[in-house]
């Protein structure tokens, strides 16, 4: 299954998915808020997955997606649950965990999983050399909604791949702009209307909005 979200699990890894996740999120979200706890989120995916796929073709990149699942899953801490967001992204959740533990986690997971491997890909052994990426973010200091953490991770990863790849980064306090020169009068009115019967942020419902558009365009 390679769709970026869906409700049931993928038939290749076995993983829930997306909606599952921040079905999950929301409740570990709601259970650290009431206990003043921590809940923490690691996306993941492997490096120039696309172009290891036409290199060595379709089977050796599921066979890829299948080693990635269980060794994420054995490094996965107590009570922590792996989920398939779409494609070669995997986000771990850790309920309990604070930021920098989860970071330490997923930065020996990155560790431990690069190099060569040797993979069976259509009845055949072959040899695959490959790295992972990822984002660490964590409520409460991160953000306040599934939306909002997800977003920071995926922001966080982003910037490891920006940086070289073969790197785990922290998600970080946003620089934020004006909206006002963006967008009519009348959006604005609107997006306030919205926020007020939501009971959001307009920034937050302005983020997830994008969030949507990356996502339906990316490649």
């Amino acid at each position: 299954m390679r769709s970026r979200s869906g409700g049931e699990r993928g038939e290749l890894t076995g993983l829930p998915g997306r909606d599952e996740f921040l079905r999950a999120l929301d409740q570990g979200i709601a259970e650290a808020r009431e206990a003043g706890g921590s809940v923490s989120l690691g996306l993941t995916d492997i490096d120039m997955f696309k172009e290891l796929n036409e290199r060595h073709g379709d089977a050796a990149g599921d066979a890829l997606l299948k080693a990635l699942t269980a060794h994420l899953m054995e490094a996965a801490p107590e009570g922590g649950a792996l989920y398939r967001c779409g494609g070669d992204e995997f986000m771990l959740l850790m309920p309990g965990v604070d930021k920098e533990s989860a970071f330490l986690l997923l930065e020996q997971a990155r560790r431990d999983f690069e190099g060569e491997r040797e993979l069976t890909a259509a009845g055949h052994v072959i040899t695959i050399r490959a790295s992972i990426s990822g984002g660490v973010a964590a409520f409460p200091e991160d953000g306040a909604t599934s939306q909002e953490l997800a977003r920071k991770a995926d922001d966080a990863m982003y910037r490891s791949k920006a940086g070289g790849r073969s790197k785990v980064s922290l998600a970080r306090e946003e620089r934020m702009v004006t909206k006002t020169s963006h967008y009519t009068q009348g959006q604005l009115d609107r997006l306030s209307d919205l926020a007020k019967r939501e009971g959001l942020g307009e920034a937050v419902l302005l983020r997830e909005a994008l969030d949507d558009l990356l996502r339906k365009y990316s490649l």
